[in-house]
Protein backbone atom coordinates (compact mmCIF):
# COMPACT_ATOMS: atom_id res chain seq x y z
CA UNK A 1 0.00 0.00 0.00
CA UNK A 2 1.51 3.58 -0.99
CA UNK A 3 0.73 6.51 1.24
CA UNK A 4 -1.35 8.43 -0.93
CA UNK A 5 -3.06 5.47 -2.66
CA UNK A 6 -4.00 1.85 -1.99
CA UNK A 7 -3.24 -0.44 -4.99
CA UNK A 8 -6.37 -2.25 -5.06
CA UNK A 9 -9.79 -0.27 -7.49
CA UNK A 10 -11.80 -1.34 -4.68
CA UNK A 11 -9.68 -0.24 -2.16
CA UNK A 12 -9.71 2.91 -3.49
CA UNK A 13 -13.45 3.40 -4.08
CA UNK A 14 -13.85 2.12 -0.33
CA UNK A 15 -11.50 4.80 0.39
CA UNK A 16 -13.65 7.56 -1.43
CA UNK A 17 -16.51 6.66 0.12
CA UNK A 18 -15.12 6.94 3.74
CA UNK A 19 -14.08 10.30 2.29
CA UNK A 20 -17.13 11.96 1.30
CA UNK A 21 -19.20 10.29 3.98
CA UNK A 22 -16.09 11.93 6.71
CA UNK A 23 -16.54 15.05 5.21
CA UNK A 24 -20.19 15.30 5.84
CA UNK A 25 -19.87 13.76 9.37
CA UNK A 26 -17.15 16.31 10.34
CA UNK A 27 -19.44 19.42 9.74
CA UNK A 28 -22.10 18.04 11.35
CA UNK A 29 -19.74 16.71 14.92
CA UNK A 30 -18.64 20.56 14.68
CA UNK A 31 -21.88 22.50 14.80
CA UNK A 32 -24.33 19.86 15.32
CA UNK A 33 -24.87 21.32 19.25
CA UNK A 34 -24.78 24.57 17.86
CA UNK A 35 -27.70 23.95 15.35
CA UNK A 36 -29.56 22.08 18.42
CA UNK A 37 -28.96 24.90 20.68
CA UNK A 38 -28.95 28.11 18.47
CA UNK A 39 -31.49 27.13 15.66
CA UNK A 40 -33.81 24.70 17.06
CA UNK A 41 -33.72 26.58 20.49
CA UNK A 42 -33.57 23.59 23.21
CA UNK A 43 -31.73 23.80 26.37
CA UNK A 44 -27.93 22.53 26.75
CA UNK A 45 -29.19 20.12 29.26
CA UNK A 46 -31.83 18.67 26.78
CA UNK A 47 -29.59 18.38 23.82
CA UNK A 48 -26.99 16.79 26.43
CA UNK A 49 -29.78 14.32 27.46
CA UNK A 50 -30.70 13.61 24.08
CA UNK A 51 -27.13 12.93 22.56
CA UNK A 52 -26.59 10.55 25.64
CA UNK A 53 -29.65 8.12 24.55
CA UNK A 54 -28.84 8.64 21.35
CA UNK A 55 -25.42 7.07 22.05
CA UNK A 56 -26.52 4.40 24.72
CA UNK A 57 -29.24 2.92 22.16
CA UNK A 58 -26.13 3.33 19.38
CA UNK A 59 -24.54 0.69 21.15
CA UNK A 60 -27.18 -1.89 20.23
CA UNK A 61 -26.78 -1.83 16.71
CA UNK A 62 -23.04 -3.54 16.45
CA UNK A 63 -23.40 -6.99 16.77
CA UNK A 64 -26.79 -7.70 14.92
CA UNK A 65 -26.19 -5.01 11.92
CA UNK A 66 -22.72 -6.89 11.92
CA UNK A 67 -24.36 -10.49 11.55
CA UNK A 68 -26.53 -9.56 9.02
CA UNK A 69 -23.97 -8.40 6.96
CA UNK A 70 -21.98 -11.21 7.38
CA UNK A 71 -25.13 -13.24 6.16
CA UNK A 72 -26.76 -11.01 3.94
CA UNK A 73 -23.64 -9.79 1.61
CA UNK A 74 -21.81 -6.59 3.21
CA UNK A 75 -22.63 -4.28 0.04
CA UNK A 76 -26.02 -3.82 0.59
CA UNK A 77 -26.47 -3.77 4.17
CA UNK A 78 -23.90 -1.02 3.95
CA UNK A 79 -25.24 1.00 1.37
CA UNK A 80 -28.86 0.63 3.66
CA UNK A 81 -27.10 2.32 6.41
CA UNK A 82 -25.79 5.28 4.50
CA UNK A 83 -29.16 5.65 3.12
CA UNK A 84 -31.12 5.40 6.32
CA UNK A 85 -28.12 7.39 8.12
CA UNK A 86 -28.97 10.08 5.12
CA UNK A 87 -32.87 10.28 5.79
CA UNK A 88 -32.43 10.42 9.66
CA UNK A 89 -29.61 13.24 9.63
CA UNK A 90 -32.50 15.18 7.04
CA UNK A 91 -34.51 14.84 9.64
CA UNK A 92 -32.61 16.46 12.48
CA UNK A 93 -33.54 19.74 10.11
CA UNK A 94 -37.50 18.82 10.96
CA UNK A 95 -36.65 18.84 14.58
CA UNK A 96 -38.62 21.88 16.43
CA UNK A 97 -38.51 20.43 19.94
CA UNK A 98 -36.88 18.07 22.13
CA UNK A 99 -38.87 14.83 21.18
CA UNK A 100 -38.80 15.28 17.35
CA UNK A 101 -34.36 16.23 18.21
CA UNK A 102 -34.42 12.69 20.57
CA UNK A 103 -36.25 10.62 17.62
CA UNK A 104 -33.82 12.16 14.62
CA UNK A 105 -30.95 12.13 16.99
CA UNK A 106 -31.31 8.15 17.96
CA UNK A 107 -31.93 7.45 14.52
CA UNK A 108 -28.70 9.04 13.26
CA UNK A 109 -26.38 7.59 15.62
CA UNK A 110 -27.90 4.06 15.33
CA UNK A 111 -27.37 4.49 11.22
CA UNK A 112 -24.06 5.50 11.69
CA UNK A 113 -22.75 2.68 14.66
CA UNK A 114 -24.75 0.25 11.69
CA UNK A 115 -22.78 1.87 9.36
CA UNK A 116 -19.54 1.04 10.94
CA UNK A 117 -20.48 -2.78 11.94
CA UNK A 118 -21.22 -3.21 8.02
CA UNK A 119 -18.31 -1.94 6.92
CA UNK A 120 -15.95 -4.10 8.72
CA UNK A 121 -16.40 -7.04 6.71
CA UNK A 122 -16.36 -4.58 3.35
CA UNK A 123 -12.83 -4.03 5.19
CA UNK A 124 -11.58 -7.38 5.84
CA UNK A 125 -12.37 -8.55 2.08
CA UNK A 126 -10.65 -5.53 0.50
CA UNK A 127 -8.04 -5.49 2.91
CA UNK A 128 -6.89 -8.79 1.75
CA UNK A 129 -4.10 -10.25 3.95
CA UNK A 130 -3.56 -7.24 5.76
CA UNK A 131 -7.03 -5.45 6.78
CA UNK A 132 -5.91 -3.95 10.11
CA UNK A 133 -3.48 -1.73 7.23
CA UNK A 134 -6.18 -0.64 5.46
CA UNK A 135 -8.17 -0.05 8.25
CA UNK A 136 -5.54 2.29 9.34
CA UNK A 137 -5.53 3.84 5.78
CA UNK A 138 -9.10 4.70 6.11
CA UNK A 139 -8.90 5.77 9.29
CA UNK A 140 -5.89 8.32 7.95
CA UNK A 141 -8.48 9.49 5.07
CA UNK A 142 -11.57 10.04 7.03
CA UNK A 143 -9.49 12.61 9.63
CA UNK A 144 -8.22 14.20 6.72
CA UNK A 145 -12.40 14.39 5.63
CA UNK A 146 -13.56 15.21 8.77
CA UNK A 147 -10.92 18.22 8.97
CA UNK A 148 -12.53 19.68 5.41
CA UNK A 149 -15.96 19.31 6.89
CA UNK A 150 -15.32 21.95 9.34
CA UNK A 151 -14.83 24.51 6.82
CA UNK A 152 -18.20 25.01 6.00
CA UNK A 153 -19.19 23.98 9.94
CA UNK A 154 -17.25 27.02 10.61
CA UNK A 155 -18.80 28.80 8.14
CA UNK A 156 -22.15 27.89 10.12
CA UNK A 157 -21.41 28.69 13.30
CA UNK A 158 -20.02 32.09 11.84
CA UNK A 159 -23.03 33.25 10.35
CA UNK A 160 -25.23 31.85 12.96
CA UNK A 161 -28.78 31.94 11.04
CA UNK A 162 -31.07 29.18 10.89
CA UNK A 163 -30.55 28.81 6.96
CA UNK A 164 -27.14 28.72 7.32
CA UNK A 165 -27.82 25.67 9.79
CA UNK A 166 -30.48 23.93 7.82
CA UNK A 167 -27.43 24.09 5.16
CA UNK A 168 -25.15 22.52 6.85
CA UNK A 169 -27.95 19.67 8.08
CA UNK A 170 -28.98 19.07 4.36
CA UNK A 171 -25.48 18.83 3.52
CA UNK A 172 -24.14 16.31 5.40
CA UNK A 173 -27.35 14.56 4.70
CA UNK A 174 -26.61 14.89 1.32
CA UNK A 175 -22.78 13.21 1.55
CA UNK A 176 -24.22 10.10 3.26
CA UNK A 177 -26.34 9.94 0.58
CA UNK A 178 -23.42 10.12 -1.97
CA UNK A 179 -21.90 7.87 -0.72
CA UNK A 180 -24.45 5.20 -0.63
CA UNK A 181 -24.58 5.85 -4.25
CA UNK A 182 -20.69 5.50 -4.68
CA UNK A 183 -21.14 2.03 -3.29
CA UNK A 184 -22.03 0.45 -6.65
CA UNK A 185 -18.49 0.96 -7.64
CA UNK A 186 -17.72 -1.47 -5.18
CA UNK A 187 -17.63 -5.83 -5.90
CA UNK A 188 -20.88 -7.14 -4.26
CA UNK A 189 -19.72 -9.65 -1.71
CA UNK A 190 -21.28 -13.09 -1.16
CA UNK A 191 -22.87 -14.22 2.31
CA UNK A 192 -20.59 -15.88 4.07
CA UNK A 193 -21.48 -19.53 5.19
CA UNK A 194 -22.58 -19.80 8.51
CA UNK A 195 -21.39 -22.16 11.42
CA UNK A 196 -22.97 -24.09 13.42
CA UNK A 197 -24.00 -21.92 16.42
CA UNK A 198 -22.90 -19.03 14.66
CA UNK A 199 -25.99 -16.79 15.16
CA UNK A 200 -24.82 -14.55 18.33
CA UNK A 201 -20.89 -16.29 18.75
CA UNK A 202 -19.04 -12.72 19.13
CA UNK A 203 -21.46 -12.57 22.52
CA UNK A 204 -20.43 -15.77 23.70
CA UNK A 205 -16.58 -15.30 22.76
CA UNK A 206 -15.09 -14.02 26.22
CA UNK A 207 -11.51 -13.21 25.61
CA UNK A 208 -12.86 -10.82 22.55
CA UNK A 209 -15.18 -9.19 24.75
CA UNK A 210 -13.05 -8.47 27.54
CA UNK A 211 -10.25 -6.57 25.00
CA UNK A 212 -13.90 -4.89 23.74
CA UNK A 213 -13.73 -3.59 27.75
CA UNK A 214 -10.30 -2.82 27.58
CA UNK A 215 -10.27 -1.12 24.42
CA UNK A 216 -13.38 0.80 25.46
CA UNK A 217 -11.72 1.80 28.43
CA UNK A 218 -8.77 3.31 26.24
CA UNK A 219 -11.07 4.95 24.01
CA UNK A 220 -11.83 7.44 26.45
CA UNK A 221 -8.65 8.97 25.19
CA UNK A 222 -10.57 10.41 21.88
CA UNK A 223 -12.53 13.03 24.89
CA UNK A 224 -8.98 14.19 26.36
CA UNK A 225 -8.46 16.42 23.37
CA UNK A 226 -11.63 17.14 22.09
CA UNK A 227 -13.71 17.72 25.22
CA UNK A 228 -11.16 17.84 28.54
CA UNK A 229 -8.36 19.85 26.79
CA UNK A 230 -10.37 22.91 25.56
CA UNK A 231 -12.17 23.03 28.87
CA UNK A 232 -8.85 23.23 30.39
CA UNK A 233 -6.76 25.74 28.33
CA UNK A 234 -9.75 27.63 28.73
CA UNK A 235 -10.31 27.95 32.63
CA UNK A 236 -6.74 26.48 33.99
CA UNK A 237 -3.98 28.10 31.32
CA UNK A 238 -3.15 31.57 30.73
CA UNK A 239 -2.30 29.75 26.50
CA UNK A 240 -4.57 31.87 24.27
CA UNK A 241 -8.03 30.52 22.68
CA UNK A 242 -6.70 29.67 19.34
CA UNK A 243 -4.84 27.49 20.70
CA UNK A 244 -7.82 24.76 21.22
CA UNK A 245 -7.81 24.47 17.07
CA UNK A 246 -4.29 24.42 16.97
CA UNK A 247 -4.23 21.41 19.27
CA UNK A 248 -7.03 19.70 16.71
CA UNK A 249 -4.81 20.48 13.61
CA UNK A 250 -1.89 18.96 15.34
CA UNK A 251 -3.73 15.85 15.81
CA UNK A 252 -5.45 15.56 12.45
CA UNK A 253 -1.80 16.00 10.33
CA UNK A 254 -0.38 13.45 12.30
CA UNK A 255 -3.22 10.83 12.59
CA UNK A 256 -3.54 12.03 8.43
CA UNK A 257 -0.12 11.29 7.76
CA UNK A 258 1.04 8.56 9.87
CA UNK A 259 -1.58 5.96 10.72
CA UNK A 260 -1.14 3.60 7.56
CA UNK A 261 2.89 3.52 8.66
CA UNK A 262 2.33 2.91 12.07
CA UNK A 263 -0.14 0.52 11.50
CA UNK A 264 1.74 -1.83 9.72
CA UNK A 265 3.94 -2.17 12.65
CA UNK A 266 1.26 -3.76 14.72
CA UNK A 267 0.31 -7.48 12.05
CA UNK A 268 0.26 -9.74 14.19
CA UNK A 269 -2.25 -9.83 18.03
CA UNK A 270 1.28 -10.25 20.52
CA UNK A 271 2.42 -7.09 18.74
CA UNK A 272 -1.12 -5.38 18.55
CA UNK A 273 -0.94 -5.99 22.24
CA UNK A 274 2.52 -4.46 22.84
CA UNK A 275 1.57 -1.44 20.61
CA UNK A 276 -1.86 -0.18 22.83
CA UNK A 277 0.48 -0.66 26.46
CA UNK A 278 2.80 1.54 24.73
CA UNK A 279 -0.01 4.12 24.37
CA UNK A 280 -0.77 3.41 27.80
CA UNK A 281 2.15 5.06 28.81
CA UNK A 282 2.08 7.11 26.56
CA UNK A 283 -1.09 8.90 27.47
CA UNK A 284 0.11 8.42 30.83
CA UNK A 285 3.19 10.88 30.27
CA UNK A 286 0.91 13.25 27.69
CA UNK A 287 -1.81 13.62 31.20
CA UNK A 288 1.60 14.58 33.19
CA UNK A 289 3.02 17.25 30.22
CA UNK A 290 -0.77 18.81 30.24
CA UNK A 291 -0.73 19.46 34.24
CA UNK A 292 2.61 21.58 34.00
CA UNK A 293 0.92 23.99 31.55
CA UNK A 294 -1.44 25.32 34.86
CA UNK A 295 0.10 28.78 35.90
CA UNK A 296 2.87 29.08 33.38
CA UNK A 297 3.20 32.13 31.16
CA UNK A 298 1.13 32.09 27.98
CA UNK A 299 3.87 31.28 25.37
CA UNK A 300 4.55 28.44 27.83
CA UNK A 301 1.69 27.26 28.49
CA UNK A 302 1.27 26.96 24.84
CA UNK A 303 4.30 25.46 24.35
CA UNK A 304 4.03 22.83 26.98
CA UNK A 305 0.08 22.08 25.52
CA UNK A 306 0.99 21.21 21.67
CA UNK A 307 4.03 18.92 23.25
CA UNK A 308 1.31 17.33 25.28
CA UNK A 309 -0.56 16.83 22.09
CA UNK A 310 2.30 15.24 20.18
CA UNK A 311 2.62 12.93 23.07
CA UNK A 312 -0.88 12.08 23.46
CA UNK A 313 -1.42 11.63 19.19
CA UNK A 314 1.48 9.12 19.40
CA UNK A 315 -0.43 7.39 21.39
CA UNK A 316 -3.85 7.63 19.96
CA UNK A 317 -1.62 6.20 16.72
CA UNK A 318 -0.55 2.84 18.88
CA UNK A 319 -4.16 2.54 20.14
CA UNK A 320 -5.50 2.61 16.86
CA UNK A 321 -3.09 0.38 14.80
CA UNK A 322 -3.20 -2.15 17.82
CA UNK A 323 -7.41 -1.96 18.19
CA UNK A 324 -7.41 -2.56 13.85
CA UNK A 325 -5.25 -5.61 14.21
CA UNK A 326 -6.98 -7.45 17.36
CA UNK A 327 -10.24 -6.91 16.32
CA UNK A 328 -9.94 -8.71 12.90
CA UNK A 329 -7.65 -10.90 13.50
CA UNK A 330 -8.98 -12.67 16.75
CA UNK A 331 -12.59 -12.69 14.83
CA UNK A 332 -13.63 -16.09 12.80
CA UNK A 333 -13.81 -15.67 9.00
CA UNK A 334 -17.86 -16.43 9.45
CA UNK A 335 -18.42 -13.75 11.80
CA UNK A 336 -16.18 -10.96 11.00
CA UNK A 337 -19.27 -8.21 10.62
CA UNK A 338 -20.68 -9.60 14.04
CA UNK A 339 -17.47 -9.11 15.64
CA UNK A 340 -16.94 -5.79 14.55
CA UNK A 341 -19.92 -4.85 15.64
CA UNK A 342 -18.87 -6.68 19.51
CA UNK A 343 -15.75 -4.36 19.38
CA UNK A 344 -17.16 -1.27 18.00
CA UNK A 345 -19.29 -1.46 20.97
CA UNK A 346 -16.21 -0.30 23.05
CA UNK A 347 -15.64 3.02 21.52
CA UNK A 348 -19.42 3.60 21.63
CA UNK A 349 -19.55 3.00 25.37
CA UNK A 350 -16.24 5.88 25.53
CA UNK A 351 -18.57 8.75 23.89
CA UNK A 352 -21.50 7.74 26.54
CA UNK A 353 -19.20 7.53 29.72
CA UNK A 354 -16.28 9.40 28.25
CA UNK A 355 -17.23 12.91 28.85
CA UNK A 356 -18.54 12.67 32.13
CA UNK A 357 -15.24 10.77 33.46
CA UNK A 358 -12.87 12.80 32.01
CA UNK A 359 -14.47 16.15 32.90
CA UNK A 360 -14.82 15.27 36.63
CA UNK A 361 -11.55 13.75 36.91
CA UNK A 362 -9.58 16.58 34.91
CA UNK A 363 -11.51 19.94 34.98
CA UNK A 364 -13.90 19.25 38.30
CA UNK A 365 -11.26 17.39 40.41
CA UNK A 366 -7.91 19.34 38.71
CA UNK A 367 -4.39 18.31 38.82
CA UNK A 368 -4.60 15.17 40.45
CA UNK A 369 -7.62 13.63 38.21
CA UNK A 370 -5.17 14.01 34.95
CA UNK A 371 -2.54 11.29 36.80
CA UNK A 372 -5.38 9.48 37.95
CA UNK A 373 -6.65 9.23 34.14
CA UNK A 374 -3.12 8.98 32.89
CA UNK A 375 -3.16 5.80 35.42
CA UNK A 376 -6.09 4.37 34.41
CA UNK A 377 -4.85 4.40 30.22
CA UNK A 378 -1.30 2.99 31.56
CA UNK A 379 -3.05 0.53 33.86
CA UNK A 380 -5.40 -0.81 30.91
CA UNK A 381 -2.53 -0.66 28.76
CA UNK A 382 -0.85 -3.44 30.60
CA UNK A 383 -3.65 -5.74 30.99
CA UNK A 384 -4.18 -5.75 27.35
CA UNK A 385 -1.25 -8.56 25.98
CA UNK A 386 -1.89 -10.77 28.55
CA UNK A 387 -5.57 -10.61 27.51
CA UNK A 388 -4.45 -11.09 23.80
CA UNK A 389 -2.57 -14.20 24.79
CA UNK A 390 -5.57 -15.58 26.53
CA UNK A 391 -8.35 -14.93 23.51
CA UNK A 392 -5.40 -16.75 21.31
CA UNK A 393 -4.84 -19.64 23.45
CA UNK A 394 -8.57 -20.15 23.40
CA UNK A 395 -8.86 -19.38 19.65
CA UNK A 396 -5.89 -20.96 18.39
CA UNK A 397 -6.46 -18.40 15.46
CA UNK A 398 -3.61 -15.83 14.48
CA UNK A 399 -3.64 -12.72 12.05
CA UNK A 400 -2.18 -14.74 9.29
CA UNK A 401 -4.40 -17.60 9.55
CA UNK A 402 -8.06 -16.28 8.43
CA UNK A 403 -8.93 -16.31 4.88
CA UNK A 404 -10.55 -13.51 3.38
CA UNK A 405 -14.29 -12.55 2.97
CA UNK A 406 -14.87 -13.95 -0.66
CA UNK A 407 -16.18 -10.89 -2.71
CA UNK A 408 -18.12 -11.92 -6.35
CA UNK A 409 -15.28 -10.01 -8.08
CA UNK A 410 -12.73 -12.32 -10.36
Amino acid sequence: MTFWLPPGRAQRNLALIVFVHATGRGAYVTAGVLYFTQSVGLPVGQVGVGLSAAGLLALAAGPPVGHLADRCGARGVFTAALLCGSAAIAALALARGFWTFLAAACATAFTHTAGLAARGPLVADHGRDRPHEFRGYLRSVSNIGIALGTVPAGWAVQTGTRSAYLALILGTAASSACAAALTALLPATRPIPSDEGSRWVALKDGPYAVLTVLDGVLAVQFKVLTITLPLWIVTRTDAPNWLISATMLVNTAMVGTLQTRVTRNAGTPPAAGRAIRRAGFTFLVSCAVIVLSAGMPGWAAAATILAAVVVHTVGELWHAAGGFELSYALAPPHAIGQYQGLFGMGLGAADFFGPAMVTALCIQWGRPGWFVLGGIFAGTGLLVPPAVAVAERRTGRTSRSLPRVTSSRP
